[in-house]
């Protein structure tokens, strides 16, 4: 087996609009496409020994145990690695679920699609199934523990925190769109200019004097006994002379730690000797040269949390211990604990794992035991000093019984500190009754505090304290959302993208969009190039100035990675033609209207998708649509038209020259076309029915009509405006019309615009694509022969696979078909063949560019415009 090529899907895609995280691994069975798996003796058996817990997997069958009846019975080798892959994903502690296989075109090759939590674990998930199944096919034993593990430490690296998961999977459950920053766990919820950003629990309302002053602990402790909170008695020092004074002074027992240090590292609790206290000097100043010293308050280590000036949870810590069973030895006891699924390393997972160091050894000390000795049973034996739970300490939860007065001065802690996430550290006997009653004191107060021990306590009830944080970042009414309209289609999607963009600009939205020229934020070309996949989508959504997006959406990044926002106000499809057929496994105009379907899925419940009805293949997705649906047309006596009409819905159509919004037989005439520029007046009608799709568009968002015409008629079309679309360039002599048709429905709009244009000759320069169809490359010469006199063949630098005499040949071929005789010479280089043609213009002229290197061929007219302006110039002296 041959794994051809993996993809990583990241949002809606040709699988499912709401499954966003999918794995596409293109398989090439080889040989075992002759071998299901009921003709592979023993198999099910091997499988089901090295994987038991596949049990579970329903499959098909709808009950346990049905995928291993499917594999008994008879099924292929990508099916059972989908279901490898999804298990030993779950096995290393990720949830996935959902798989896909689907035979292709080709014989023997098949999708295999499956979900992910982290993707670099799916990718690693994908190609240790193909591996799994061979070694099955083959008989041979596998170390599956070792990409289980392996899968575990790629999670434990890549994945969201406990703290920071819980806050996305609490907006994700408010319909909050989220985006990760760069590699880390910086996250970003909502779009635009209504985003916010948070890091683990610090957000973008955390302020940083506040921070600052948490992690310095002597300036944490002088604030906090100038608003009278109780807090252990202590000083500051940074030598062993400053270290007797203090002792001297306070006595003991003591706490040593590092002024600015957290998690416990650094610190001695509970210290009785002189020589304690020095080693504990010297630990805590591997941390900090500078440490705190204090009188240390027995009782127990709590910790309550405060968000945004609230009192939200609280719970016991204890520090990690282990309790023993008069057999084993504690370091053997150690390593059962650190067996519960529910530990790793540092802060992945909902406990962390124990780790013998300096202050275990000081512990066990303490209690006469080293990592040999056998505990009697049921005896705790103490591992850690302090309660972290990032030690392996655990936590019990006691949110309900804290006092209202400690809840009080919880929240008075919060705001003499000023942190918008706050996390006080408490030593006291109990919660239950205030703490300046019984001696209890308040140890520290933590900025960015962990919300393991309330997601998950090891005793007591879990608390969602995430849900607060949504509330401050997103108080109720607040939009996360800026209005994001979808715009995909064969044909005029750039140029509806832009008018709407216009006319989100000029009604006073700062106003972000993407085309296959660019991505521009009010009116600002911020990157170059055909920007229409995912990538460039959330360019414009990350944008905090972006108040508006328009955002064109191509078939070929939604194949490959999936659709760049989740869900849209507006989607728009300006039709569905043939183009890229045979290529990424669409191979017919259903398959293609499949892929342009998802921006439209991806509508929100009470949004709008406007669709094309002159159309068949946008008219047929109506029927899976769950939102409101609008069409539109050059005809208004159009079938589907009338029916909209007759059923009382919202249609634009083209009537008596007006663009008009009809709801039933209610008519509201937008603008005359001979007053919207880019229709050239009114002659193209392409261009006519894009700005019927964005100004119907436009008025289902919510613009008023007169916005709307008001930004039609001040849309210029032209080579800045517009590149690429019907761009004329008049010279003395003759003219040069530069439109980027790739296609046949590309160019059959050309050839009804050239219909009402007047030339003595009209010459034009085409190309054909190596990766579209036989088919559709003579289509094209043969329209181009219809509507010019001569043609200069030329040829992309980019081949696409096929050798440049085929294309040639298919041209020409072309071109014989034509009625009418057409002459044709070959200039291979563009920008050479664009200079050849306007060398033989002549008076009269027309020379038209069908090209997708706008620019460069442009750079060529320019260059012929700036001499013909000196030759003027020339003459005129």
């Amino acid at each position: 087996m041959k794994i051809v090529k993996i993809q990583v899907l990241r949002g809606p895609n040709v699988w499912s609009n709401y499954r966003k995280k999918l794995i596409q691994m293109r398989l090439d069975l080889e040989e075992m496409e002759y071998y299901p798996t009921d003709r592979i003796p023993g198999f099910r058996e091997r499988l089901q020994q090295l994987l038991p817990t596949m049990v579970e997997h329903e499959c098909s069958e709808d009950k346990r145990g049905g995928f291993f009846l499917r594999v008994e019975l008879g099924t292929w080798m990508g099916h059972v690695i989908e279901h490898i892959a999804l298990e030993i994903q779950q096995l290393a502690g990720m949830e996935t679920g959902y798989g896909r296989t689907r035979s292709t075109y080709e014989k023997g090759v098949y999708n295999v699609v499956f979900a992910y939590t982290d993707e670099e674990a799916g990718i690693y998930a994908a190609k240790a199934a193909v591996r799994i199944a061979e070694a099955l096919i083959a008989g041979m034993p596998y170390p599956i523990e070792d990409d289980i593990e392996k899968l575990r430490e790629i999670c434990e690296y890549n994945c969201l925190g406990p703290s920071t998961k819980s806050i996305v999977t609490e907006a994700e459950k408010r319909g909050i769109p989220w985006m990760r920053i760069g590699s880390g766990s910086m996250i970003q919820l909502g779009y635009g200019n209504r985003q916010m950003r948070f890091q683990a629990t610090t957000t973008c309302k955390t302020n940083v004097m506040a921070v600052d002053i948490a992690c310095n602990k002597k300036r944490t402790k002088e604030l906090l006994e100038m608003a009278s909170v109780p807090v252990p008695k202590g000083s500051v020092c940074n030598s062993v002379e400053k270290l007797k004074d203090i002792t001297d002074e306070l006595g003991y027992p003591l706490v040593i730690k590092p002024l600015d240090g957290n998690q416990g590292k650094g610190a001695t609790i509970n210290i009785t000797t002189w020589d304690e206290a020095v080693s504990a000097l010297a630990f805590a100043q591997l941390y900090s040269s500078t440490v705190i010293v204090e009188r240390y308050i027995k009782g127990h280590d709590f910790r309550v949390l405060v968000i945004d000036n609230k009192y939200v949870a609280a719970a016991k810590r204890m520090p990690a211990y282990v309790k023993g069973n008069g057999v084993d030895t504690i370091k053997t006891l150690i390593e059962e604990v650190n067996a519960d699924p529910r530990r790793g390393n540092g802060h992945a997972n909902v406990l962390t794992k124990i780790k013998v160091d300096r202050d275990t050894e000081e512990m066990l000390k303490k209690q006469q035991h080293t990592l040999d000795s056998v505990p009697h049973t049921d005896e705790i034996v103490f591992l850690k000093s302090t309660a972290n739970l990032s030690t392996g300490g655990c936590a019990e939860d006691v949110t309900d019984t804290i006092h209202p007065a400690n809840i009080a001065l919880a929240e008075r802690i919060a705001k003499v500190i000023g942190l918008d996430i706050c996390g006080i550290d408490i030593m006291a006997e109990t919660l239950e009754h205030p703490i300046k009653e019984t001696g209890g004191a308040v140890i520290e107060v933590n900025a960015a505090p962990g919300f393991r021990m309330h997601l998950a306590p090891t005793a007591g009830r879990p608390r969602n304290v995430a849900a607060p944080v949504i509330d401050m970042l997103y108080p109720e009414g607040t939009e996360s959302r800026i209005p994001v309209i979808g715009v995909t289609g064969t044909n005029g999607k750039t140029t509806t993208t832009r008018l709407l963009a216009h006319i989100a600009k000029t009604s006073g939205y700062k106003t972000g969009y993407t085309t296959t020229d660019g991505i521009y934020i009010d009116g600002e070309l911020h990157q170059k190039g055909d920007t229409t996949g995912p990538a460039s989508a959330q360019y414009i959504l990350r944008d905090p100035s972006v108040e508006f997006a328009v955002l064109e959406t191509a078939r070929g990044g939604m194949l490959r990675s999936g659709m760049g926002y989740d869900q849209c106000d507006i989607g728009i499809i300006t039709n569905i033609k043939e183009d890229h057929l045979e290529l990424n496994d669409i191979h017919t105009l259903e398959d293609l209207a499949e892929v342009k379907s998802i921006v439209v899925r991806s509508v929100k419940r009470d949004g709008w998708a406007v669709l094309n009805a002159e159309d068949e293949q946008c008219v047929n997705i109506t029927d899976e649509l769950d939102c409101n649906v609008a069409f539109f047309s050059l005809d208004e006596e159009n079938e589907h038209i009338k029916r909209f009409c007759s059923e009382g819905k919202t249609v634009a159509v083209f009537e008596n020259g007006y663009i008009t919004i009809k709801k039933g037989n209610k008519k509201i005439r937008i603008i005359n076309v001979s007053n919207v520029p880019v229709t050239l007046d009114g002659k193209v009608k392409f261009m006519i029915a894009n700005a019927m799709a964005a100004a119907l568009g436009a008025y289902l968002w919510g613009f008023t009509t007169k916005q709307i015409a008001a930004a039609l008629q001040s849309f210029v079309p032209g080579f800045e405006q517009t590149p690429g679309r019907l761009n004329l360039f008049e010279f003395r002599r003759f003219n040069v019309l530069v439109d980027y048709a790739h296609n046949p429905h590309g160019y059959l709009a050309v050839e009804d615009y050239l219909k009402n244009v007047g030339a003595r000759r009209k010459i034009g320069i085409i190309c054909g694509i190596g990766d579209r169809r036989d088919e559709d490359i003579k289509e094209c010469a043969l329209i181009a022969g219809r509507m010019f006199d001569h043609v200069i063949l030329r040829q992309d630098a980019d081949l696409r696979g096929r050798p440049a005499e085929e294309i040639h040949k298919l041209l020409v071929e072309g071109l014989d078909c034509c009625e009418k005789r057409v002459t044709h010479e070959y200039v291979g280089e563009e920008t050479e063949a664009m200079r050849h043609a306007i060398e033989i213009a002549e008076e009269g002229d027309l020379v038209v560019a069908l090209t997708d290197r706008i620019t460069d061929v442009v750079n060529v007219v320019k260059e012929h415009q700036a001499r013909e302006e000196r030759e003027n110039m020339v003459q005129s002296a």
